[in-house]
């Protein structure tokens, strides 16, 4: 990769420090409401009902064999996230691996609060253990090779349905992008037995991308308007990246 050449925005309007202070205060409101707004949605969203997990789902992990309900650990919460990593794959998806260079920093925080997490994919553990040593990760990663797991919780599709048309994906509102597909499901365990009570797909995952929500505070934003095939098209596996270089966007723009 060599440094790019980026086509700058427009140039902003520049003014003086009261007229910038005035617009400032004119979006903190709107921030204020976006935020009341997103403590309501969030307060809706632990009110959905549940459903009770009725299949004996087994992974593949570091301990061996463990069920859905081993991997609660001791807490009454589990987090799944759904990488796209299918059986034979050279490696996981450059975009679920953009999300996953944040989840060792959150494990142990999300333990604090009776909530454990752990990433499950279809392809097979050895597969899953390689890549992980060569990303450097130590969250739970495990293989749900051979379950209904992935169908189940509409992450990965049939060749058949493939072929056949794109599968519908997202509570059926879009295509799938092919055999495998992201998401998050969360669990809670009461009693013994497991419910879940909650999964999101596609832009649902946006909230857990800390480096595009920092991106949002700059002035070029994600800067990602011009990105052929997708707008993360620029994403990298971290080792792919040169020299701490950014990815030629207008090479990519182009394409």
């Amino acid at each position: 990769m060599t440094t790019a050449t980026i086509e700058k925005k427009p140039a902003a309007k520049v003014v003086g420090s009261p007229e910038w202070l005035a617009a400032r205060k004119e979006l903190l409101v709107k921030e204020k409401e976006f935020t009341r707004l997103r403590d309501e949605l969030s307060r809706q969203r632990r009110e959905m009902p549940w459903e009770k997990v009725e299949k004996q789902y087994v992974f593949q992990g570091e301990k061996g064999k463990e069920t859905l309900a081993d991997l609660f650990d001791g807490r009454n919460q589990l987090i799944v996230y759904h990488f796209m990593f299918g059986p034979g794959w050279k490696e996981g998806c450059p975009s679920c691996s953009f999300l996953a260079d944040s989840f060792d920093a959150a494990v142990i925080h999300l333990a604090q609060r009776d909530t454990t997490f752990v990433a499950i994919s279809g392809a097979t553990l050895p597969e899953i253990d390689a890549f992980k040593k060569r990303m450097g990760w130590k969250f739970k990663w495990l293989s749900s090779n051979g379950t209904d797991f992935n169908y189940d919780y509409k992450v990965t599709f049939t060749k058949e349905q493939v072929s056949g048309g794109k599968p519908l994906y997202n509570f059926g509102t879009i295509a799938a992008y092919g055999e495998e597909a992201p998401g998050v499901s969360v669990f809670f365990k009461k009693d013994g037995e497991v419910f879940h009570t909650y999964s999101t797909y596609a832009r649902g995952l946006d909230m857990f991308l800390p480096t595009y929500h920092w991106l949002d505070l700059t002035a070029k934003g994600r800067d990602e308007e011009a990105m052929k095939p997708h707008a993360m098209a620029w994403v990298r596996h971290h080792d792919r990246y040169s020299d701490g270089k950014m990815v030629d966007i207008g090479k990519l723009a182009a394409k």
